[in-house]
């Protein structure tokens, strides 16, 4: 029997589609993905994905996140997942949970002779082009840095040769402390790549820098690495820039004027961008949506404020102003709370906004190669688009109706008009990540000719 210090607690799972991952003789090459949690460890497959293995790995505290997102792995994307949990006084998933989730069979220990046999954690190990570990815990990361290897997660890790991506998850206070920087600084010095923390509220109570990258921050990470590795990056060499989000135009120091806007397309284009290999200038609002991962971000509150970010970004081939900027701001803010008064209402005197969109798009020898605009619109979409079009100087206007009743404005789809001065496209209404995979493919394309 082995010590009990060499059990990991683990249970793996392992994902298998028209061949084997890993599989040996002349079972055809498939791609394969294997995620190791401290909680739980996921092999995922992808058949529509080049012929590779790829392997992931996460480690920590709430995997739930990502093991029970099914847009982490969507099967949309004919992508299977397998899972390891380690059991903890109350696991959030059994084996049961994860081996229906992925559809497979889970693995537990590091020396179950069984599990050996079938494939050997050194076989696990080399089976795959990425290893993610989401979330990675101070715990695994310490580990990671001293090179310990006394669990499945860490055994893997240390006797793999692939890139590995970390997303860390844990207090904020455990992220800011000394050890963790250093190993952090260690681990980047390593090779070892990072998706997030993200700033946020804690389980704990407190905020800060330390809560686990969101499912699609992470999904979108791996597929930027996997891009990488497969060369399909039309846009290496380029430089873009994206708005996004609304803004608040400030009313006194508790109120302001803002709209609906989540953020969430213009961040997907940012993302999508990334993922095409463009160098990417981010300048977003209060969205309510993460900031893409790879993108260097700039956050403003006003329109005033984006005008100077996205002139501090120039010049770039690419500007896609997708950011719901106000038209209009309260003329004078109020340095004090406007209190209410019976009888009386307060008057607020309003003045234009800069216009950002019309700005850039008139530039001489700095305006980008392409600039390209948003429209939403309730009434009239595409007459008032066209007149858009023609009345800032832009090259293309995304066009799109934001009525109540299509759900689209602060949503997660999208039905849009590519308006040209050659005529309009319209779009099927597709996840605006489809939307922003699409128009990256005309955008290439549109740089491509020149």
């Amino acid at each position: 029997m082995p010590h009990p210090s060499a059990h990991s607690n683990l249970r793996a799972q392992r994902v298998r589609g028209s061949a084997q991952c890993g599989a040996g003789g002349d079972a055809p090459e498939t791609p394969c993905a294997l995620v190791v949690f401290c909680d739980h460890l996921t092999r995922s497959q992808k058949d529509s994905a080049p012929a590779t293995e790829r392997l992931s790995t996460g480690h920590g505290q709430g995997p739930q996140y990502v093991c029970c997102e099914r847009r982490a792995f969507p099967r949309s994307e004919e992508n299977e997942t397998g899972k390891t949990n380690t059991p903890s006084p109350a696991p959030p998933l059994t084996p049961l949970s994860v081996s229906a989730l992925a559809g497979q069979k889970v693995y537990q220990d590091l020396f179950n002779l069984t599990d050996e046999s079938e494939m050997g954690h050194i076989e696990l190990s080399r089976s795959a082009d990425l290893i993610v570990v989401a979330p990675a815990s101070a715990d695994l990361m310490a580990k990671m840095t001293t090179g310990l290897a006394n669990d499945l997660a860490s055994t893997l890790l240390l006797a793999t040769d692939t890139p590995v991506l970390i997303a860390p998850a844990m207090n904020v206070r455990m992220w800011d402390h000394p050890a963790t920087q250093r190993n952090i600084a260690t681990l980047r010095a390593d090779g070892i790549r990072f998706v997030g923390p993200n700033e946020g509220d804690m389980a704990c109570g407190e905020y800060g820098p330390g809560r686990m990258a969101e499912p699609m921050q992470i999904l979108a990470a791996i597929e930027q690495q996997f891009l990488e590795m497969d060369g399909a990056r039309p846009l290496n060499g380029k430089r873009l820039l994206v708005t996004s989000g609304p803004t608040h135009e400030p009313i006194d120091p508790v109120r302001y004027i803002a709209n609906r806007s989540s953020g969430a397309q213009g961040t997907a284009i940012a993302q999508a961008l990334v993922s095409a290999g463009a160098e990417v200038e981010f300048v977003t609002g209060p969205a309510a949506v993460a900031p893409p991962i790879g993108a260097k971000v700039t956050k403003v509150q006003t329109a005033k404020e984006m005008l100077e970010a996205v002139e501090a970004a120039l010049p770039c081939d690419v500007a896609i102003f997708a950011a719901a900027v106000a038209d209009w701001r309260v003329a004078s803010e109020n340095g004090s709370k406007i209190k209410k008064e019976k009888g009386t209402l307060p008057v607020l005197e309003f003045a234009e906004n800069p216009d950002i969109l019309s700005t850039v798009a008139h530039l001489g020898a700095e305006r980008p190669a392409l600039v390209i605009g948003f429209a939403a619109e309730t009434d009239n979409v595409l007459e008032n688009a066209r007149a858009k079009l023609d009345r800032k100087g832009c090259d293309w206007i995304i066009a799109n109706d934001v009525s109540p009743e299509t759900g689209i404005m602060g949503g997660s789809e999208n039905a849009i008009h590519l308006i040209r001065k050659e005529g309009v496209e319209s779009w099927d209404r597709m996840n605006k990540s489809e939307v922003a995979a699409h128009l990256v493919e005309k955008i290439a394309a549109a740089l491509s000719e020149g």
